[in-house]
């Protein structure tokens, strides 16, 4: 049952079109994933390539291996909706971050945001990682995601995304926007602030967003939301572009909270907002409003954040890293990765150029975890399994997404193979699935034990 008072005002919002938005309700919502560019399979293609124009027939054939119809999501680059009938989070590819399962109206801010590689990009409302992994994309490993999220346990689940998208440019935090508005003024070039909302455009979605709805809380929410945009106002730089959406309808939350800001920020101009309507598209209800800060940056510009540039590792701490590297991943690999690396406790992480100085700073993910430095070895990470592609590495062992095997990998069995003994990249057709290590013609399972399953 829809809220008694949240009906009436949507009433009085669309008019005419009120019939409409409420049959909307009755009919089923949506369903839609996001194939993943950063994922790139044996062949050297991406898990996005091979795209075909809306209603072509290789609409049906944009991922070798996927077994249902996919057909595009208009406003969104690499999404796609299938039936209701599909289970795609059970499938192998999920597990490898071949895609990424999304709400189609949710695709729409990121476009909006217009991401170049080599930017600094901040997510700042990010879990579960939707935007993230979608801003990563854009970004094709190039420049610095922050991706932060207030809540610990939410936090987690995001940092669980980035590395199963294979997202190697990435710093997730757990912060508050005024702690990172201390550390970033006029840090990021681009800004994504999707903010905690009333989630009326859910409604159909979750039932829990509309049990929890109440004016009440509608108005708690929009006092939240601008407060964290005035903290997102203090990290842009001069001539940076902002998106802020939600997936309300509420005006409070929306247009009104846009006028509300920019009375506050002179330096802010809006250049256009954007509605998605249940009724008028094949998705939930979104809101995205563009907003450029006034001034311009030299071509040539650096931010520094307050706490300068982080610090890498000297080369002497990485040495079983380097003899890994020479061992079993290209013979260039180490050579053209050669950025900075640190380490958090024995895990050793590559973190991306300039990284930020993280002193002070609650850190999940400081960059792509390679792996642990053991007493006399290194261990690579089911991070590391995922950001690589079978050709930057010497020994592959290529599963089929049909064979049950590559189910079982997944749910941590061994299984007898051939090849050259030790690590190999354990591949579902073509795309890098996990580690396995091979001994006496046995592929010995180092799929995380918290991340096995049934499927």
């Amino acid at each position: 049952m829809l809220p008694e008072l949240f009906l009436k005002r949507m009433q009085e919002m669309l008019g005419d079109e009120y019939p409409a938005f409420l049959e909307s309700y009755d009919k089923d919502r949506y369903q839609a994933l996001r194939l993943n560019a950063l994922k790139i399979r044996k062949d050297g293609r991406s898990a996005a390539d091979g795209q075909a124009e809306h209603g072509s027939e290789a609409d049906r054939e944009v991922c070798a291996g996927l077994p249902w119809s996919l057909t595009m999501v208009p406003w969104a680059e690499n999404g796609y909706y299938y039936d209701k009938e599909d289970q795609p989070g059970k499938h192998p590819y999920h597990e490898a971050g071949v895609y990424y399962i999304q709400e189609p109206s949710a695709m729409a801010p990121v476009g909006m945001l217009k991401v170049c590689p080599g930017e600094k990009v901040l997510d700042l409302c990010a879990a579960p990682g939707g935007k993230s992994t979608q801003i990563a994309a854009a970004l094709k490993g190039q420049g610095l995601l922050v991706c932060n999220e207030i809540h610990p346990a939410r936090a987690k689940i995001l940092s669980e995304n980035i590395e199963r998208m294979g997202v190697r440019n990435a710093c997730v935090t757990n912060e508050t926007p005024a702690h990172l508005a201390e550390v970033f003024p006029e840090y990021f070039d681009r800004i994504l602030v999707d903010a905690p909302c009333s989630g009326e455009g859910m409604f159909r979605k979750n039932d829990e967003a509309c049990d929890q709805w109440s004016p009440e809380n509608v108005k708690l929410c929009a006092e939240r939301q601008q407060e964290i945009l005035d903290c997102a106002a203090v990290m842009l730089r001069p001539g940076g572009r902002l998106v802020y959406s939600t997936c309300t309808f509420a005006p409070e939350e929306n247009e009104e909270g846009m006028e509300r800001f920019l009375q506050r920020h002179s330096e802010f101009q809006l250049l256009e907002t954007t509605r998605l309507w249940p009724h008028k598209i094949q998705g939930e209800g979104h809101f995205a409003a563009v907003l450029t800060k006034n001034g311009s940056v030299p071509e040539d510009f650096e931010s520094i954040s307050a706490g300068g540039i982080q610090k890498g590792l000297p080369d002497k701490e990485l040495q079983e890293w380097k003899a890994f590297c020479k061992e079993f991943l290209a013979d260039d690999w180490f050579a053209k990765h050669a950025g900075s690396y640190i380490k958090f406790g024995e895990n050793l992480y590559l973190i991306p150029e300039n990284m930020p100085n993280l002193k002070g700073l609650k850190v999940l993910r400081p960059g792509l975890q390679v792996g642990e430095i053991k007493k006399d070895r290194f261990e690579p990470s089911h991070a590391l399994a995922l950001a690589l592609s079978p050709e930057e590495v010497k020994q592959v062992y290529d599963l089929s997404s049909t064979d049950r095997l590559s189910r079982a990998f997944i749910n941590g069995e061994t299984f007898p193979a051939e090849g050259g003994k030790g690590w190999h990249l354990v591949c579902v057709d073509g795309f890098s699935l996990g580690w396995g290590k091979l001994a006496g013609n046995i592929m010995k399972n180092h799929y995380p034990k918290g991340l096995r399953k049934n499927l």
